[in-house]
């Protein structure tokens, strides 16, 4: 706002204005000068100390009292301009230009107008009446009042002091720009409140059914265990599955594994059961001594049976004497069985002897398989060990090494039926009818699963002297394992007459056989002998078989001096070797 108001150009009329004082605000007030007083206004336009001082005219010029503005004189109020809240009050200033102290209400205190800065008041008694117009201060527009609302007057007071009442004052009520940041506020801490308890529902709601889940799956899992009758603390022998089946309704699938040494020669033989009513796996390992009756009722061996009957005639003689009902027969040759163990990635066997290598030039080298547990073995090394028989070693002790590397094929083969066919149709074999490749891997996938949970074991058929078995000691794999009864060729009823022939004809063997077979005996192949022998011989090793060696030596035309007291072959009662003094009845 400028200091001095040109009032000419606001269209108040023409005429100089002078100053005569600060209104309440701080801003200065103008009135126009009288016309005898308008010459000195003209010359005295611009005081460089009528500002500081508050005043428009020189009071030392001519020591007369500075006129009275016409609004205090006339006793009516000054006109109060308009007031608009634009923010912040303008500074105010005292009569001595220094800038007074912020006061938002306007209650500080006020110099009145006439006031002398230097402390006397500017007149002194009543103040003359002047006449003349008074200077309107300029102020922005405010907002449209009613015309017709009728103006209370102020009231004196006794101080002489006019008291406003409140409706001649225009408050306008500041808007408070922190009030909508304090909702915005308030809103945001009940949003953020609401959300934390939200977020806190729906993690309760979630570990509850977190903890749900979990009690369901340890109760099934608990079920489980306790239907399999693997619940810890409550699994017994008895309380497996089927258990309580009798041996003998239990099912069974029982196939023939006959692993043919094609390097060294020889055979070792076992069953694979798998008991599905009781979940059992078993390897039962069959002696080449065990005595078998074929059709004609010759007794054989396993081995012989194995070598002169095939595959067909064996299985139905074993299903004779041990009682069980084999569904097929697998050949296994060493070269397959080799594969077999490296297409499952190798084994681990632990190892009851150290194996030299078989290929090895010199004596004393490195042994292919070392004695030790968990031992890792190759297919090579696989097969080494299985066929195994150190020197003076009975065959049950290279029978348990084949079980040994049977059962640890099995831990590593897939228990996936699709992925052991694909194993076992990776081998190439041609198995025996009416055993397939789909039948094989499926059976061997289900034994796969039990060796891997240790619901798998590997058993020796126990088997007498003679070959045959007693029902006392057969009984724990016979009955229990194979379900069936043991029935051994019955030793009273027919001679068991083990041939070897040393005469040098090979035919005389059958020769004698046939002669056999029709006096009544029971006919066992003894082989052949390294080299030819003289004289023949028959031999028995009970007294009470004395007789009947005496019989078998009539029957053969053999002379009575031939017989004598010695040693027989296993499962035989009576052995003979024939001689070159042999003469056949049967041209």
């Amino acid at each position: 706002m400028n200091d001095r108001y040109d009032a000419g150009e606001a269209g108040y009329g023409a005429g100089p204005y002078e100053l005569v004082g600060y209104d309440e605000y701080g801003q200065p007030m103008y009135r126009q000068v009288p016309a005898q007083q308008a010459p000195q206004a003209q010359q005295a336009t611009y005081d460089p100390y009528a500002q500081q001082q508050g005043y428009g005219y020189d009071p030392y010029a001519t020591g007369q009292p500075p006129p009275v503005p016409p609004s205090y004189a006339t006793g009516q109020p000054p006109p109060v301009p308009p007031s608009y809240d634009t923010g912040r009050r303008p500074p105010a200033y005292d009569g001595y230009g220094t800038q007074a102290p912020y006061d938002p209400y306007g209650t500080g205190p006020q110099h009145p107008v006439g006031h002398d800065p230097y402390g006397q008041t500017a007149t002194s008694g009543q103040q003359p009446r002047v006449t003349g117009q008074t200077a309107h201060i300029p102020q922005q527009a405010g907002p449209a009042q009613d015309p017709h609302a009728p103006a209370r007057p102020a009231e004196p007071r006794d101080d002489g002091e006019r008291d406003y009442h409140t409706e001649q004052f225009a408050f306008v009520e500041e808007p408070d720009g922190d009030s909508e940041d304090v909702i915005d506020w308030l809103k945001f801490t009940e949003n953020r409140t609401e959300r934390r308890e939200e977020a806190r529902r729906r993690a309760r709601s979630r570990i509850i059914a977190l903890l749900v889940v979990l009690a369901l799956v340890a109760v099934g899992g608990v079920g489980y265990l306790w239907y399999a009758g693997k619940l810890p603390g409550l699994t017994s022998s008895g309380s497996k599955p089927g258990a309580a089946t009798p041996v003998s309704a239990q099912k069974r699938d029982v196939i023939v594994v006959h692993l043919h040494n094609t390097g060294k020669g020889g055979t070792s033989t076992a069953l694979l059961v798998d008991n599905t009513t009781t979940k059992q796996g078993s390897t039962v390992l069959l002696p080449n001594s065990l005595a078998l009756s074929d059709d004609d009722g010759s007794t054989t061996t396993l081995a012989k049976s194995v070598d002169d009957d095939g595959a067909s005639g064996t299985r139905d003689q074993l299903d004779t004497v041990l009682g069980t009902n084999i569904q097929g027969t697998w050949r296994l040759d060493t070269p397959y069985l080799q594969n077999l163990v490296d297409l499952v990635g190798n084994i681990d066997v632990d190892t009851n002897t150290d194996v030299p290598d078989p290929d090895a030039k010199k004596k004393g080298s490195e042994p292919i398989v070392h004695k030790g547990s968990a031992q890792t073995l190759s297919g090579k090394m696989a097969v080494a060990y299985a066929t195994y028989r150190a020197a003076g070693e009975a065959q049950n002790a290279q029978l348990e090494r084949f079980g040994q590397v049977m059962q640890g094929v099995l831990r590593k083969l897939s228990s996936d039926p699709s992925s052991a066919t694909t194993t076992v149709q990776t081998l190439a074999q041609i198995l025996d009818p009416p055993l397939t490749d789909k039948d094989l891997g499926t059976f061997l996938a289900r034994l796969a699963d039990l060796a891997k949970t240790g619901d798998y074991k590997t058993a020796l058929l126990p088997v007498q002297a003679d070959g045959t078995l007693s029902a006392k000691t057969s009984d724990s794999v016979v009955k229990d394992i194979l379900g069936g009864t043991a029935k051994s060729p019955d030793a009273g009823s027919a001679v068991r007459v083990s041939v070897q022939n040393a005469t040098g004809v090979k035919d005389d063997t059958e020769k004698a056989r046939v002669v056999l077979l029709n006096g009544g005996f029971t006919f066992l192949e003894g082989g052949s002998a390294s080299g030819a022998q003289a004289a023949s011989k028959v031999v028995y090793s009970d007294a009470a078989h004395k007789s009947d060696a005496a019989e078998v030596a009539k029957t053969l035309g053999l002379p009575a001096g031939s017989v004598a007291k010695g040693t027989v072959t296993s499962g035989a009662d009576v052995s003979v070797v024939l001689g070159q003094d042999y003469k056949p009845a049967v041209s």
